[in-house]
């Protein structure tokens, strides 16, 4: 489903900076000067072995929306600090460059171009702002459903977050990001709504205290819902009271498909006497889902200690990113075209070599070796290098050089895809279930030991020699 998400005016959305270099780039003679920025992050949130890119839709959705209102442009004026040209040229703005992207649920890894926009000076510059805020949220979210979502071992998980998420925006966008990491379903009914993530819900605890006993309270939900209702059996005293009460309405109602769920206390001694007390019962088909304060951690070890789980809901551990909260995604220039429109790459320089960018407009490439179907690599390159994967490759390790690989027998997947052109959209959005298929097919790519919680396997995000050879002659010439 079309997400309409996008429809008040975020343009103002920018970091003020954004809007005073425009003004300069404007004055200096720079303003359509076309410029290459790429959007790449450094670091994996809980030092894991991978993340899930996610937000691309809203990107586009801002882009294409993308106008400064009268409004706007009197309130800048009022700053006393742009000069009217400038004024007269964002009246008429709009996004007239390239972009090119991953697909949402791509998994990916520190340094490589997650996006890169080609653009006039000035446009490329101003969208820094709102591209980043999303695609880090996102991204963020996407990537803690994802472990959330292993942890579980194909159990469901539903993302339970809203009332603890950071705003209203947090909270929609952030189950639209959960969905793509792996949740299947939301309790943020908006988000369902808007992007046709399946909403789901029980009852609270108020449910049960409302009524005069604990059983009425079940009898009555079990009446109105018949159709697989799910009991909060916790109130007052799992094994019993909870647990027998919504036994005996089940079977009151002769219903066999159904479910439990414990939200506090020890979950894997309840669930498990719970689960015998339901299979005593001959309510062998109904599932006990677990809540309260999860992550992925958590899940693993009650599972290790034999939990009795068949779903967990997830809340604030999820829809924060409570153990990592921040994506370190960055927006970099990498090169500008001269007047002959030849690129010209730049380079940032750093006493923190983490810090230091790959320079010139690029590509990027997934490596899969056939025979194992695996992926071994991503490799970057400059935009005209093309691999041909009739010929071995010898890839090797930016930083520690002596380390080579002479691959032969594999596939070379490009993984940027073009976006917009000329600011027209030419990418198909694909849908929800679309995007959390190909992640779902992506991550199979990749060897377990990538996807473990501690001491993760290190993903190779290696330089082609040529764009090697470039960034330390570049170095080189700044010393």
């Amino acid at each position: 489903m079309p997400s309409d998400f996008v429809r008040e005016n975020h343009t103002l959305l920018c970091d003020y900076y954004e809007l005073t270099m425009g003004n300069g780039y404007l004055l200096s003679g720079f303003g359509d000067r076309t410029a290459y920025f790429d959007v790449f992050f450094r670091t994996i949130p809980n030092n894991g072995g991978y993340a899930i890119f996610a937000g691309l839709e809203q990107v586009i959705e801002y882009i294409e929306n993308l106008h400064f209102s009268e409004e706007d442009i009197e309130f800048l004026r009022s700053k006393g600090v742009f000069d009217e040209r400038f004024l007269d040229y964002l009246r008429n703005f709009k996004f007239t460059g390239d972009i090119w992207a991953m697909p949402e649920g791509t998994p990916i890894f520190p340094g490589e171009p997650l996006m890169i926009v080609r653009a006039p000076a000035i446009q490329a510059q101003f969208i820094e702002t709102y591209v980043l805020l999303t695609l880090n949220h996102q991204s963020l979210i996407a990537t803690k459903a994802s472990r959330i979502v292993q942890a579980a071992g194909g159990r469901p998980v539903s993302e339970f977050g809203s009332r603890r998420a950071q705003g209203a925006d947090a909270a929609i966008l952030g189950a639209r990001a959960a969905y793509i990491g792996g949740c299947t379903s939301t309790a943020c009914t908006i988000a369902d709504s808007r992007f046709g993530v399946p909403a789901t819900g029980t009852m609270a605890h108020s449910w049960v205290q409302m009524f005069d006993d604990e059983f009425t309270a079940f009898d009555v939900y079990c009446k109105l819902y018949p159709d697989n209702p799910t009991l909060l059996v916790d109130t007052y005293n799992v094994l019993s009271s909870g647990v027998p009460n919504a036994i005996k309405a089940f079977k009151k109602h002769g219903i066999t498909k159904c479910a439990v769920r414990l939200d506090s206390g020890d979950i894997t001694y309840l669930s498990r006497k719970t689960r015998k007390m339901l299979d005593d019962a001959g309510l062998h088909e109904c599932k006990i889902i677990a809540s309260n304060s999860l992550d992925e951690y958590v899940i693993r070890d009650v599972l290790a200690q034999g939990a009795c789980i068949d779903a967990f809901g997830v809340g604030e551990r999820l829809i924060t990113s409570k153990s990592d909260p921040v994506f370190d995604g960055v927006y970099k220039l990498v090169a500008i075209e001269d007047e002959a429109g030849n690129v010209i790459p730049k380079i940032k320089v750093s006493e923190n070599p983490a810090k230091i960018t790959n320079p010139h407009f690029k590509k990027v490439y997934r490596l899969i070796e056939n025979h194992t179907g695996k992926a071994i690599a991503d490799l970057i390159c400059i935009h005209d290098e093309v691999i041909d994967t009739a010929w071995p490759l010898t890839i090797f390790d930016p930083d520690y050089t002596w380390k080579r690989k002479t691959l032969t027998d594999f596939t070379a997947v490009e993984l940027l895809k073009p976006i917009f052109k000329d600011g027209k959209c030419v990418y198909s959005k694909p849908s929800l279930e679309e995007i959390c298929k190909y992640r779902e097919e992506q991550l199979e790519l990749h060897w377990d030991e990538v996807k473990r919680f501690e001491n993760p396997h290190n993903y190779y995000v290696d330089l082609s020699q040529k764009l090697w050879d470039l960034k330390h002659d570049m170095l080189r010439s700044n010393r």
